[in-house]
Formats: C-alpha cells, sequence, structure tokens
C-alpha cells in the first residue's frame, strides 16, 4: 500500500543513502531523492566530479520509479562552511567542516529552501532517535565504528524534529548485504573520506589555496631547541605526528605560537602537562541538539564525551562553572590531543546499546 507522506531523501550515490531509499521504499513511501551539489567557492582542483554520484542516483530513482532533484548550495557552502574553515584555521584552532556541513547545509540550507515542503528529511547517516518524556532525541547507532552521532552535533531541534535514519538501527556489513541482495547500484563503492569536495587533492592542498605558505620554525617544546622549519603553522593540529619530517622521533605537536608562526613539538606527548593534554576543559558556546533548556542535567553529571571521531568513548563529568560563565568536562583520564575549536560531543546514557547525544561545544582552554 502506498503511504501519501511527503519524504525527501538527501542521496549522495552512496551504499549508505541507497539503503535508507530502499528501506523507505519497502514500507510503501515514494520519496524524492535530492542530490545536493556543493563545493568550493570557485571552480578548481577542489570541485567536486559529481557525474559518478548523480549516475548511481539516477539508477537507484529508475530501480523504484521515483524523482530526482538536484539542489545547487555550492554558494552557500562557501559562505558558510569553507569560511568557517579558513577563518579557525587562520586563528590557529581545529575546526571540524563535516559538524557544520551538515548542520548548517545539508539540514539548514537544504530545509530552508526545500525541505520545509516535506514531511520527513531521510539520509543514510549512522544515527537513530528516540523520544523520552515527550522529546525527541538524538541517539547513537549500534554500530560504534560507523555510528555519525558527532558528526550530528550541531543540529537543531527543529532540524532534528524532521530528521529520520533508516539505516541507524543497522551494522555496516548488514546495510552491504541489503544492497547486494536488492542489486542496489553502489552496493560495491567504497565510502567517502574526508572532506566532500576535496575529490583526488589534499587537505592541505585546500588550505595551500586559500591561505598561503609562509615559513616558520619548529621548535623543542622543553628546550627551545629549533629542530627545523614549516611552511605554515596553519598546516598543523596539536597532537599531530605525521608530516614533521623531524629526525630522531616519533615528535608530537604540542602548541603554536599564531603572532610568530612558531610550532612546538615534543617527544613526551603522554606528559599531563603538555599544552594538549587535559583532565579538564570549558567549552564554547555549548549547543543543545533536543533542547534549548539544560536544567534536567545537574552540575557533576556523569557523561561520555569524544573530541573526535572513533569508536571509542571517553567518561567523565559536566558542570556548569558560574565562575567561568561557560560548560566544563572533567575527564576521568588524561585526554591526549585537546585542541581548541575542537567540537567536544557530550552523551548521557540511555540503555545497554545506545547512547543519547545531549549536545556539544567548541573546546575554549584547558584548566
Amino acid at each position: 500500500m502506498m503511504k501519501d507522506k511527503n519524504i525527501a531523501v538527501l542521496a549522495s550515490g552512496g551504499v549508505d543513502s541507497a539503503v535508507a531509499t530502499h528501506l523507505m521504499c519497502e514500507e510503501g513511501y515514494k520519496p524524492t531523492l535530492f542530490y545536493i551539489i556543493i563545493g568550493a567557492k570557485e571552480e578548481s582542483e577542489f570541485s567536486c566530479t559529481m557525474e559518478e554520484d548523480l549516475e548511481m542516483v539516477n539508477m537507484l530513482a529508475r530501480q523504484y520509479g521515483l524523482k530526482v532533484e538536484t539542489v545547487d548550495l555550492h554558494k552557500d557552502y562557501w559562505d558558510n562552511v569553507i569560511e568557517y574553515l579558513t577563518d579557525r584555521v587562520r586563528r590557529g584552532l581545529t575546526p571540524n567542516p563535516d559538524v557544520m556541513c551538515n548542520s548548517l547545509i545539508k539540514f539548514g540550507c537544504f530545509y530552508d529552501k526545500v525541505g520545509r515542503d516535506f514531511d520527513m528529511t531521510v539520509t543514510g547517516h549512522y544515527a537513530s532517535t528516540l523520544v523520552k518524556d515527550g522529546v525527541k532525541y538524538l541517539a547513537t547507532s549500534p554500530d560504534p565504528v560507523k555510528d555519525q552521532t558527532d558528526f550530528l552535533c550541531q543540529i537543531t531541534p527543529q532540524q532534528l524534529a524532521t530528521l529520520h535514519f533508516p539505516i541507524g538501527r543497522l551494522q555496516k556489513n548488514e546495510v552491504r548485504s541489503i544492497a547486494e541482495k536488492w542489486g542496489l547500484a553502489p552496493a560495491h563503492r567504497k565510502d567517502s573520506q574526508g572532506i566532500c569536495f576535496l575529490g583526488n587533492t589534499t587537505y592541505n592542498s585546500l588550505l595551500e589555496h586559500y591561505l598561503g605558505t609562509k615559513e616558520g620554525e619548529i621548535v623543542e617544546w622543553e628546550t627551545g631547541t629549533v629542530l627545523g622549519s614549516h611552511r605554515g603553522y596553519w598546516f598543523y593540529t596539536l597532537g599531530q605526528r605525521k608530516g614533521l619530517r623531524l629526525g630522531g622521533g616519533p615528535w608530537f605537536v604540542v602548541g603554536k605560537d599564531i603572532d610568530n608562526n612558531i610550532v612546538f613539538v615534543t617527544r613526551d606527548i603522554e606528559s599531563p602537562g603538555q599544552q594538549c593534554n587535559a583532565t579538564e576543559f570549558s567549552l564554547s558556546d555549548f549547543h543543545t541538539i533536543a533542547t534549548e533548556n539544560l536544567n534536567f542535567v545537574p552540575n557533576d553529571t556523569p557523561i561520555y564525551f569524544k573530541i573526535r571521531h572513533s569508536p571509542e568513548f571517553e567518561s567523565g563529568h559536566f558542570s556548569y562553572s558560574e565562575r567561568l560563565g561557560r560548560y566544563v568536562i572533567r575527564s576521568e583520564r588524561n585526554i591526549r590531543g585537546v585542541a581548541p575549536g575542537q567540537f567536544a560531543v557530550v552523551y548521557l546514557p540511555f540503555d545497554d546499546s545506545r547512547k543519547i547525544c545531549l549536545g556539544s561545544g567548541e573546546i575554549h582552554s584547558k584548566l
């Protein structure tokens, strides 16, 4: 029986959104597939080659008799995400453009231009939702390796209200099996990696394109000894190990002097005294996903959290500091590679298989 709910599917040409589409059709829906065009400000080596993606989306549409539309958010992506990325990197911070792409583009600009005309927006993210006491929450996927709730940590309650994640209850191997069983075109396509529009180039090439290069010194943190040179502090993040080209290592980036273009390194990365190691840190502008009111979360609440995408959660406590005027995370262990500008994503326990994603804030400073 065909259902009459008006549904938009964000179709990327990959296996995850293809299986999400299949599952909606299996339930009797007839969704419209939308392919979002995003990229850099001008035509360059950073622009996406979308022909193969669109071919996959169109093959999927033909298989199920669905309509395909493209939505050009190219300029919106530049004005919102790339500007955010280059601004944060120039200031010596550690941004996450994928987080902002989800919040500002896929569920922000898309909703404003198209999505508001639909009852539901469906994506192939590995995430789930649950309702507790009448409030809809973002919750984790049972696949810890593929869980993408940390990339959704800046979406709003209004965006979450119409979102649906059909594959969020599945493991990745189950998604592949469904795609193979039903002969979906992207069944054997590799998962995309990194920032979506980079194509065959690198993140550092993007930074060089927009920020240029400027020679500076690489200095040992403990002794002040100059060990080598670099082409700009913006190419380095706290905790970084690869790409330093220094002998006698391993060396790790532990600090940056933005004014003097100096990158500080150490071989003693595990020391709790290092600038990039912390057991407590404060957050700027904590953003909640399900509700704007955090009164239900008392001070010193036990939480799980992540400061980077990984299958593992850290354990700690979450409080509001009246003195600082900011939320604070106190970790149960020393965390390596804590960098200002990173998103710290906070989770509350729910049951044995899922956690609620409370929200996130940019790391401001260690305490």
